[in-house]
């Protein structure tokens, strides 16, 4: 049996960027971007010192560059000093303190600006309260909190004074945010009374109370509550305080405080599929440098640009593109609080006419749902302003990146298309927009100096085109230093033994003829059929390729004579088909699809149709759900963090 991943989607368009873009790029033409990967590899800890040395400003220098000494716990620049807050706020007062820092929209359309020399004293201001709560360098504050200025605020805050921020993404449950707080040993927590989404109101600090009634929450003796929504909350006198109380009076200025280059910055919880959620954990210095360099090398930022990463700030994308990359090269970003289809779906592309929006970045899944509520209606705003794009949070299949280029981005807006982990804490493989041509559905080349390959199970290097397992040979500054608490399940989750010192990514890929990476999926998402290794995303694409399907995820379950059958779940853009003789007529006209897009063996064995797919309210499927559904388990995981739990039992309707 073969023991390579088979990749069977065949794609072969190809777009050059236009000259006027690479005349302007920050990385300009093919030969700049090979220059800045020779220089790595000729001398890989002098490279990236040298970036350290240019882009982050220190309080003491860095003698030592890599430490290697115990690995995998790397250590970069560690003798060094510096704080990530006076990194993005301080360092452009003198240049630039009445710049647009953050253009905020609230759900109802209401627009906030705070220039750098507010945020800077909104910041300093919000520190010292900390302080006078007793909260310091090396506390863990967990911050649960809707998209706001506010949330900005207290992340930088954290990073002021040395505490350490885990910021619980505002859908979780009470019981998630209880398991945050207990596995941190949480000193405090940073919520809101509510968040409004979509026109309604829902409820934060209750499920504050519910998490520190669980037990195991000794540790924490403040809860401080920005009034967002009016909402009636319960007060507990002993450690609640309103953010508007616990500000008052103090001074406008902090010094910060000055930490070494591997200071934990933040502990960030992957909602992982079972099990305890690993607490990833970030350096200070080597994080900041990653979402630096890829604002300039990625997003191709230049002082004018408006910038806007439409993440939450409770995934990693929206704490390195919303809290410190964007503020980190004094740029102005926009930050939403609500959903892209309040008060319809032309929310989006209203936004990017009404605030000038020059760099957009979203998910796949957010662009397949707009394609769905209105693939004309970006062509009733006024997208002028767009120079960039670019997905983040999975692979886009090339029929969504057709639409996004053509539709979203008229025909002249590059796609940076991102593969990077929580782990990773910035871009590893994806284009520089003015150096390479780009293909549709393909994150390209590695960035300078991450040396990415694809390898099998004993960690050697496949050959050709054939498919694997995506391992970065080298420690880079951004990755994740540990798993909060447990270095075991760091080391055997990320450089197990067969990997011979390598970081595992988890995800299965490979390269074509010209060394572009294509991403096919998860590890645990690759389907054995037959004898033959399938990544999944490749027959997502398949299915999202005909023009009656908006969406599709694809699973697998045991099959007693093939080893594997391929589940798929599809979103139609058009009605779902009600009686049985309509739904067995759609499934064979897409198994049929499949086939003859790649072969036999990837054709689905069942194909399910729901109005939706199970996401998360960021946009995430929730694909372990998926394998429970075709596998005809009952569900027992949390499903308190999906946007629409009645979905599941629509997709439990079987059709052979």
């Amino acid at each position: 049996m073969s023991t390579s991943i088979e990749s069977v989607l065949h794609e072969t368009r190809v777009f050059q960027p236009s000259d006027a873009f690479v005349q302007q790029a920050n990385v300009s033409g093919m030969a700049n971007y090979q220059a800045l990967c020779l220089a790595a590899e000729q001398d890989y800890e002098g490279f990236w010192a040298k970036l350290a040395r240019e882009h982050i400003i220190w309080h003491k220098p860095f003698t030592k560059m890599l430490d290697e000494s115990n690995a995998p716990f790397y250590k970069w620049f560690e003798d060094g000093e510096l704080n990530v807050s006076w990194n993005c706020l301080d360092k452009h007062l003198a240049t630039q303190p009445e710049k647009t820092a953050v253009i905020f929209e609230a759900d109802d359309g209401k627009v906030t600006k705070v220039n750098y020399r507010e945020l800077h004293t909104r910041v300093c201001q919000f520190a010292n309260a900390l302080k006078s709560r007793n909260i310091g360098k090396g506390d863990r504050v967990v911050i649960y909190m809707p998209m706001s200025i506010e949330v900005i605020v207290a992340m930088q805050a954290c990073a002021r004074i040395g505490a350490i921020h885990s910021v619980v993404f505002g859908g979780f449950s009470s019981k998630s945010l209880h398991e945050r707080i207990v596995d941190a040993q949480a000193c405090a927590v940073i919520t809101a009374d509510a968040q409004v989404r979509g026109g309604k109101v829902m409820p934060l600090k209750p499920a504050v109370d519910e998490a520190l009634a669980m037990g195991g929450c000794d540790a924490v003796h403040s809860v401080i509550v920005y009034r967002r929504a009016g909402s009636e909350v319960q007060w507990n006198t002993r450690h609640d305080v309103w953010w508007h109380d616990v500000i008052a009076g103090q001074a406008l200025t902090c010094e910060p405080e000055w930490v070494d280059a591997e200071h934990p910055l933040f502990i960030l919880y992957t909602s992982g599929s079972t099990g305890k959620p690993k607490g990833v954990q970030h350096s200070s210095a080597g994080y900041l440098l990653g979402t630096i360099l890829t604002m300039q090398w990625v997003f191709d930022h230049k002082p004018s640009d408006i910038f806007w990463c439409t993440a939450d700030v409770g995934w990693v994308t929206g704490h390195s593109y919303v809290t410190y990359g964007p503020l980190a090269i004094g740029g102005t970003e926009v930050v939403f609080e609500g959903i892209p289809t309040h008060p319809d779906a032309g929310r989006f592309w209203k936004m990017i006419q009404d605030h000038k929006v020059t760099t957009f970045y979203t998910a796949p899944t957010a662009i397949r749902s707009l394609i769905k509520l209105g693939g004309e209606l970006p062509k009733q705003y006024d997208l002028s302003s767009l120079r960039l794009l670019g997905t983040v949070g999975e692979p886009i299949n090339p029929e969504a990146w057709m639409w996004y280029y053509t539709v979203a981005g008229q025909s002249r807006c590059p796609i940076v298309d991102t593969w990077w982990q929580t782990e990773t804490g910035c871009h590893m493989i994806a284009p520089l927009p003015g150096a390479m041509p780009i293909k549709p559905g393909s994150c390209t080349l590695p960035l300078p100096g991450i040396m990415a390959v694809i390898v099998d199970e004993v960690g050697h290097e496949v050959q050709g085109q054939q498919g694997g397992f995506l391992v970065i040979k080298r420690p880079f500054p951004s990755q994740l230093r540990t798993i909060w608490g447990d270095p075991e399940r760091f080391r055997n989750n990320y450089f197990p033994a067969e990997m011979q010192g390598a970081y595992l990514a988890g995800d299965s890929a490979h390269k074509d003829a010209d060394g572009y990476f294509w991403i096919m999926g998860r590890i645990d998402d690759v389907l054995k059929v037959s004898g033959h290794r399938l990544g999944t995303m490749e027959i997502e694409s398949a299915l999202a390729s005909n023009p009656l399907v908006a969406e599709a995820a694809v699973v697998g379950r045991p099959h007693e004579i093939k080893g594997e059958a391929v589940v798929a779940f599809v979103v139609l853009k058009g009605a779902r088909p009600q009686d049985a003789a309509a739904i067995k007529q759609t499934a064979d006209i897409l198994r049929n699809w499949v086939s003859k897009e790649l072969g036999p063996i990837a054709k689905p064995d069942d194909i399910r149709f729901g109005d939706n797919l199970p996401k998360t309210r960021s946009g995430k499927i929730m694909r372990r759900l998926l394998r429970a559904i075709a596998k005809g388990e009952e569900i027992t995981q949390d499903i308190s963090t999906l946007e629409n739990p009645a979905i599941l039992e629509q997709l439990k309707e079987v059709v052979r």
